[in-house]
């Protein structure tokens, strides 16, 4: 990714949102980009506390960098500069950039030493590691404290744990500590905190800006369908605990039923529920308009289905949250959900001005080519 291209665009983007979504500009984080490439400051080692609560000893001249696990690689594409990776996991090239915008920004993935196989159910691979040599290793390898440890160990290289939060699918989370505090982690120790910085508060006043365009509507009673968690699956995939919900001040018929994590419904409680919207991932449509054709009496008893309130959001959850993805599907809900407070937003702008922000490019005509052709109202005979 040319990240000079993004901090170039950074002050432009900036201006449809609150100032402080800006943080200190383009100066401050060009400058904080320039120490972390050229490693010039001769800093002396330093400690930092992790997302384990690990206390890990840095390197002051760190430049050279892995990223590993669920979400690492998209954290560090935030913020710091892709060529300062020494490799990336097997995934990132096996799974291709589908669904996921960090992948498509670093425009010499393919180039880059393979580190690791990656994905769920595959540990670290100390050896790759190794043998890359990078002077810090960015994991979200982070359920265990003891299999962190165990990987600086045997690699003899400093391991930052960093996080999206809890939750079982990390399911539209965007505004998490967790999140936030990964964040400038990973800006401290590449040497990017300005820029960490920016990216929080860009972050912190979309949240600012959803909640401020919703605060005296009408909650809309809504539920979210073919949620992705682990590949593709039909309208019964849900949650009870989305950010984007609660952000939209939306009634989730779902966490109103005292569910307040991922679960995969029957029918029967779908339609119990009859939600007045539903919104679908586009990751699971194959399967819900295959559903659709087999099962055609049971979408018609939907009033969401009968009234015209279905609609297609792009998934975001691949390889845990795309932060930019969802930021987008938020706005998009928004939209859908209370128009008159979005009549300013269209959605295809609002997807591509955040991915530049935050990775530099504009994402929205690929991802929406990817799926089904993007935010619309669901159609179920096409």
């Amino acid at each position: 990714m040319n990240k000079n291209k993004l901090f170039a665009v950074a002050l432009t983007v900036c201006a449809a949102l609150p100032l402080a979504a800006c943080g200190s500009g383009k100066e401050s984080s060009t400058e904080s980009k320039a120490v972390s490439e050229s490693g010039a400051e001769n800093k002396e080692d330093y400690e930092v506390t992790d997302m384990l609560g690990r206390t890990v000893k840095i390197p002051g001249n760190a430049s050279k960098y892995a990223c590993i696990g669920a979400g690492a690689l998209r954290m560090y594409t935030y913020v710091a500069d892709d060529k300062n990776l020494v490799g990336v996991e097997d995934v990132e090239l096996s799974w291709g950039e589908k669904g996921r915008p960090y992948n498509m920004s670093i425009p010499n993935l393919k180039e880059l030493p393979v580190i690791g196989p990656g994905g769920p159910g595959n540990g670290p691979n100390a050896e790759a590691l190794f043998a890359a040599k990078p002077d810090v290793i960015f994991t979200g390898y982070n359920t265990d404290i003891s299999s962190v440890n165990e990987l600086q160990e045997k690699t003899g290289i400093p391991v930052v744990a960093i996080s999206y939060g809890k939750g079982k699918t990390g399911a539209g989370k965007i505004f998490d500590r967790n999140i936030y505090d990964s964040i400038s982690l990973v800006g401290k120790i590449t040497g990017n905190e300005d820029r960490a910085n920016d990216v929080v508060s860009y972050i912190q006043a979309a949240k600012t800006d959803l909640e401020k365009r919703t605060e005296n509507v009408n909650p809309v009673r809504v539920y979210l369908g073919a949620q992705s968690f682990k590949g593709a699956h039909g309208i019964e995939s849900t949650t009870g605990d989305y950010e984007i919900f609660d952000v939209l001040k939306a009634k989730n018929v779902v966490n109103e039923k005292g569910i307040n994590d991922y679960i995969m419904l029957d029918k029967e409680t779908v339609l119990e529920l009859d939600p007045e919207v539903i919104i679908l991932d586009a990751g699971g449509m194959s399967l819900v308009k295959e559903d659709y054709n087999n099962n055609p009496d049971f979408y018609k008893s939907l009033s969401a289905v009968r009234n015209g309130k279905t609609y297609i959001q792009m998934p975001f959850n691949n390889y845990i949250t795309n932060i930019d993805i969802a930021l987008a599907d938020a706005y998009y809900t928004g939209k859908v959900l209370y128009p008159d407070a979005f009549s300013d937003i269209d959605p295809a702008e609002k997807f591509d001005e955040i991915t530049q922000y935050l990775l530099g490019i504009n994402a929205y005509e690929k991802i929406a080519s990817q799926y089904h052709g993007g935010y619309q109202q669901a159609n179920f005979d096409k």
